[in-house]
């Protein structure tokens, strides 16, 4: 980040104004001396020489300060003294010339003279060195933040992929089921809806965090295929405010709890399942299915809440929870606003 990006010209001219005024204090205070001995034009002539190294001195640190924030890149203090060293010296002549051409009196030699435009020299010089330490600090912060969300969006597109595969599978035995008992209508609308979610699961790998809305839309689509699926023995049960929609959520966040359901749960006649969204009054997302286990659990070793829990984590800076009392499962899933 360059200086002059926060700074105009016309606000660093101001600031060369303001720091030329110290340069030339030692002349404004023996100003009033000197005038007490001069009269009438030479009095003049004195007050506009004192204008002209006042001006003189702006431009020269207006120069300087540019020269040091556009045109000297380096990290040694030592070659951008003697840059500036150099300008100083250019300016020195020229002033020098300047000023014996008007004014043959003038103190073109004197110490203090000498010693203004070392000072600004070495002014000008640290100004410009900080202000390069500033950008390269600021551009190596930038590159580890890049550096940060490039890896964070590998590690959340890793996770996000990986429920692509078990969902495609699982699709397929439903659409295989459908083909068996020939009915063409069902097929037909379940090949429809399969379209839309992949769609969607597709799409996902280009995002990060969806309104709670799309993601709902995304179920009531998975709603259809689920029904057929198991005969009507599973059923949706959304019950969110509009007021909750626009809400963030991590892409495919409901997909491997509706997944879990599924494979953790007995899903028949005897065990009709209901999975239930809701709001609560901490803005968490509460999907909750009544426990009907497996007389033998199927080997999943967690994956799909582990995956969803570092996605919320990567995503969004927070946990999601857990809670089964043997008789419910509910899983709290923390939106942003």
């Amino acid at each position: 980040m360059n200086i002059l990006d926060k700074y105009s010209s016309y606000k660093l001219f101001l600031i060369s104004l303001i720091s030329a005024v110290f340069i030339v204090y030692p002349n404004i205070a023996c100003l009033p001396w000197e005038l007490s001995f001069l009269n009438g034009a030479e009095r003049t002539n004195h007050l506009l020489f004192f204008v002209f190294r006042y001006l003189f001195f702006t431009a020269l640190i207006w120069i300087l300060v540019k020269i040091n924030l556009r045109k000297i890149n380096t990290l040694s203090f030592q070659k951008r003294f003697l840059y500036n060293l150099l300008v100083s010296a250019i300016a020195y002549l020229f002033y020098v010339g300047i000023s014996i051409s008007c004014c043959t009196k003038a103190d073109c030699f004197g110490s203090i003279l000498l010693f203004q435009f070392f000072v600004v020299c070495i002014l000008c010089t640290f100004f410009g060195h900080i202000s390069f330490l500033y950008s390269v600090q600021r551009n190596k912060e930038q590159e580890i933040e890049n550096l940060k969300i490039e890896n964070l969006q590998s590690r959340c597109d890793a996770l996000a992929n990986q429920i692509n595969p078990h969902f495609f599978f699982n699709s397929l035995n439903g659409l295989t089921a459908l083909i068996r008992k020939k009915n063409d209508e069902n097929t037909l609308a379940y090949v429809n809806k399969l379209s839309d979610v992949f769609r969607y699961i597709l799409q996902s790998e280009k995002k990060g965090l969806v309104t709670l809305k799309e993601e709902l839309t995304f179920v009531d689509s998975f709603r259809f295929m689920m029904e057929v699926r198991f005969a009507n023995k599973l059923e949706f049960n959304i019950q969110v405010d509009e007021k909750y929609m626009d809400m963030k959520i991590p892409v495919l966040s409901l997909l491997p709890l509706i997944d879990n359901v599924v494979n953790h749960n007995i899903i028949d006649s005897q065990h009709k399942m209901e999975v239930c969204f809701r709001m609560n009054e901490k803005s968490e997302l509460i999907v909750s299915n009544p426990v009907y286990p497996k007389l033998v659990p199927e080997d999943t070793n967690g994956t799909g809440l582990r995956n969803l829990e570092n996605r919320f984590i990567l995503l969004m800076n927070k946990q999601i929870r857990i809670e089964n009392d043997g008789k419910v499962f509910r899983v709290y899933l923390p939106l942003k606003p």
